[in-house]
């Protein structure tokens, strides 16, 4: 009895929350659904168009007593609202008989004598002349929340059992303004900061001064997840970057190419004559939007933009994604944005009806100020550091910072957030969702993992099982210790590996690193050095291979090294390693002719490394030793220098040895991402196998990053190398246009891989392995490949040829290599 009073209380709460709701669908005379109806309350701005099913939902927060219903080429609807609250109506339009003589746009609008689309070109010509851009330097306010939020809550819902023992939460359901669906609040998270800009030197820096968060703080995934999320973005550029792809912004030069354009209505906003216009997608399956805008007559600047996506657009996991900005006009003439609110409906399914979760964002900006020049190692300077007091404000300092109080069920996510943490279900569920997402099970201080490495297997060790783990007290440590032991039932042998890292100065993120490792490895699986010292490649476990994968060796490593972080994202570091190398397996040699002729089988080597890793626009979470990457969407530019000396603690060989890295992948507008990745290096000296530059080859039946697929190990050795690895995702910008595949949501990957490399008569002078020395010297080696991905979701499968070098032993033509993995 008391949970039925609990949903009616709740139900009537949702009634009166909002002065007017108002939902249904538009049809025709046909009975059939229009789509990009605009739907508004009379003498406002606040509208919505319909689905692709002719639904929609809309809420006032006023009392409104008229509905617009209005397309162009019918006539408009005028209906009378009697109630507070009118669901599921059902608006017929009937066409328009009497206007004969006005050009009517339906469908698919003209690019001609469009008054659209004049607008549109007055837009294009002032959008640099409106805003921040025109202004040397602004600065502002700025204050953010996120919330995080289930929806289509219903009384089913509320007696599952998965809620038992959290009912209470309950209390804070309330209605989405913009779906119409119930939902309940679950979490927030509120910054506030201020902004510098200089448009002359393009530079831009934000400064956080406040930081409140309802309970996930100390989870650095689930706070990357939100950073992912919610990128900036410009309404006036031709493209919008939302979850890794690139959106055509209704206010793109391009627009016209994929949208259609109404001019429905004229008002007045704020004494500002504005005109309104519908924009809606020419064809399905493309990364477009729905939605309208108000631009201002004179200035020809955004007022007003509602934007939605399309229902067909290919994204995982999101149903819809809504975005509403507001400008006010400063000085009668230039327009700033104050508004910004996006909101994200995620599910597992695309059902209306499933249940899902909201991820909203909504941003202010105010206090804006202009042409107060800062230097330029103002925005150089970045602070690197974490600051605890600006994660502990005060109420006080919250109540005069927010831009918009927060709602009585947004204050309290924060008392309900404090009683579930001490919830144990609710806990079990965190502790699930953060294994997922870290590969780690945390036991107090201590993070048992990586789980997804625990079982390996290879021609050497047979099957393989590891254990290990690392010290977690926060995101934001100051060091960290990790360590792991594995066992090989054929070989009969364990393996281990230790490290640790200590910050020793927070600003410049300076940190002293050490660690030893002996296991067995496949050396010749990358070309740029892995910096980590318990690194160990994916083609060391081969359970699924093709060919002989007992090329591996016994390897002994320790190393130690500072680095540092003065500038962001430009880490320099200095190590040194030393290992010791032997073959793990009887077929396999490393073997060199000593200066005495003797062939030696065991190599001990001394290095020196200098490296420079420079990654501009990459975007971490937390301030410790180890930090989150937001997305890996930035370019690297690696560089390493090797000193071999001999004679120190028993080197055997005197070298020197230069390699750089570069990788940067490029949204190309609509058409996907593009990725070229360049590899590049040249050994000075003689040294052995062990040391030489093999070309990775890829012999397992899954796709490695910069490893060749149709190369087998060992196949090629280089002394000087250069590889060029070219991938382009078309993010399904085929598959959209074909019916019939179109619902799959698949995407199209095409890519060619070449390297060219070259060895000196010295080195193969020195070689008295049972590897020959082969390089791709006479001519480029290259392969190329195309792909299926987003199969169930989470597969892509490549199909790859082999271009040349097919006269090689054991060489496989073509192959087929899959890769599992959850996009957006």
């Amino acid at each position: 009895m008391k949970k039925l009073l609990l949903v009616l209380f709740t139900f009537i709460t949702l009634q009166i929350a909002a002065q007017t709701k108002v939902s249904g669908v538009v049809i025709d005379e046909k009975q059939q659904p229009l789509s990009y109806t605009s739907v508004y309350f009379k003498n406002t701005t606040e509208g919505v168009i319909t689905n692709e099913d002719g639904k929609f939902y809309l809420e006032s927060a006023s009392k409104q007593d008229t509905l617009v219903i209005s397309f162009t080429g019918y006539d408009d609807v005028f209906l009378p609202l009697t109630k507070a609250v009118n669901l599921d109506l059902k608006i017929e339009l009937k066409e328009d008989t009497v206007l004969s003589e006005i050009k009517i746009f339906t469908g698919k609008t003209s690019k001609k004598d469009n008054p659209a689309l004049d607008i549109l070109r007055k837009i294009w010509e002032n959008r640099r002349k409106n805003g921040l851009h025109k202004f040397d330097q602004y600065n502002y306010q700025k204050y953010e929340k996120i919330e995080f939020d289930l929806n289509s809550i219903d009384s089913a819902y509320m007696k599952s059992k998965m809620f038992k023992g959290m009912e209470f939460i309950f209390d804070k359901v309330d209605t989405s303004k913009i779906t119409g669906k119930t939902y309940l609040p679950i979490f927030i998270n509120e910054q506030a900061s201020n902004v510098y800009g200089d448009n002359v030197s393009k530079l831009k820096k934000e400064i956080v001064s406040g930081n409140k968060n309802s309970g996930f703080e100390n989870n650095q995934h689930i706070m990357a997840f939100l950073k992912d999320l919610y990128v900036e973005y410009d309404i006036y550029n031709n493209y919008l970057k939302l979850f890794d792809k690139d959106f055509v912004s209704p206010l793109s030069r391009t627009g016209i190419n994929v949208y259609n354009y109404v001019l429905t209505d004229t008002a007045d906003i704020d004494g500002k004559k504005c005109y309104n216009i519908v924009y809606y997608p020419r064809r399905k399956g493309e990364l477009t939007f729905k939605g309208d805008f108000w631009v201002n007559e004179g200035t020809w600047a955004i007022k007003k933009i509602n934007m939605a996506i399309s229902k067909d657009a290919n994204i995982n996991w999101v149903r819809d994604i809504y975005i509403e900005q507001e400008f006010d006009v400063l000085n009668d003439s230039v327009f700033l944005l104050t508004k910004d609110h996006l909101m994200t409906d995620f599910s597992i399914r695309q059902n209306e009806k499933s249940k899902g979760m909201y991820g909203k964002r909504t941003t202010y900006y105010k206090q804006f100020e202009f042409d107060k020049k800062k230097p330029v190692n103002f925005y150089k300077s970045e602070v690197n550091s974490y600051n605890e007091a600006l994660m502990n404000r005060p109420d006080e300092f919250w109540e005069g910072y927010r831009f918009e109080p927060l709602s009585e069920e947004e204050k309290g996510i924060y008392t309900m957030l404090g009683e579930l943490k001490q919830n144990k279900r609710f806990q079990t569920y965190v502790n699930l969702g953060t294994i997922l997402a870290s590969d780690y099970i945390q036991i107090g201080n201590f993070d048992y993992g990586p789980i997804f490495s625990s079982f390996g297997f290879n021609d050497i060790e047979g099957f393989r099982l590891r254990a290990g783990g690392r010290t977690y007290f926060g995101q934001n440590d100051m060091w960290r210790l990790e360590g792991y032991t594995a066992y090989g039932f054929k070989d009969d042998k364990f393996k281990y590996g230790i490290s640790g890292r200590f910050m020793l100065d927070k600003d410049s993120r300076f940190i002293f690193f050490a660690g030893n490792r002996r296991d067995v490895e496949q050396i010749a699986a990358t070309l740029s050095p892995i910096t980590d010292v318990l690194g160990r490649s994916f083609a060391s476990s081969a359970l699924l291979a093709s060919g002989d994968n007992s090329k591996l060796s016994n390897i002994n490593l320790t190393s130690a090294g500072l680095e540092i972080e003065p500038l962001k994202n430009l880490k320099f570091s200095a190590a040194f390693n030393y290992k010791t190398l032997k073959s793990a397996s009887p077929t396999f040699s490393l073997g060199y002719y000593d200066e005495a002729g003797d062939i030696q089988t065991d190599l001990n080597q001394s290095e020196i490394n200098l490296s420079v890793d420079y990654t501009p626009r990459r975007k971490t979470v937390g301030f410790g030793v180890d930090r989150t990457d937001v997305d890996y969407n930035y370019a690297r530019v690696f560089f390493n220098y090797s000193l071999g000396v001999k004679g120190m603690l028993g080197s055997d060989f005197d070298y020197k040895k230069i390699q750089l890295l570069y990788r940067h992948p490029i949204l190309v507008g609509g058409f996907g991402r593009f990725t070229p990745t360049l590899e590049a290096g040249k050994t000075y000296g003689t040294v052995p196998l062990g040391l030489m530059s093999v070309i990775p080859g890829n012999q397992s039946y899954f796709i490695i990053d910069n490893a060749f697929s149709q190369m087998n190990y060992y196949e090629f050795i280089t002394d000087e190398y250069i590889a060029l690895h070219l991938e382009h995702n078309f993010n399904g910008r085929i598959f959209s246009r074909i019916p019939g595949i179109r619902k799959l949501g698949l995407r199209e990957f095409v890519g060619i891989r070449g390297v060219w490399g070259d060895v000196s008569k010295e080195n193969v002078a020195l070689n008295a392995s049972n590897i020959p020395y082969i390089a791709p010297s006479d001519k480029v080696y290259y392969e190329y490949f195309v792909g299926v991905g987003n199969i169930f979701k989470c597969l892509r499968i490549d199909v790859t040829w082999r271009g040349n070098y097919l006269e090689n032993p054991d060489v496989r033509k073509m192959g087929v290599k899959a890769v599992f993995g959850f996009h957006f």
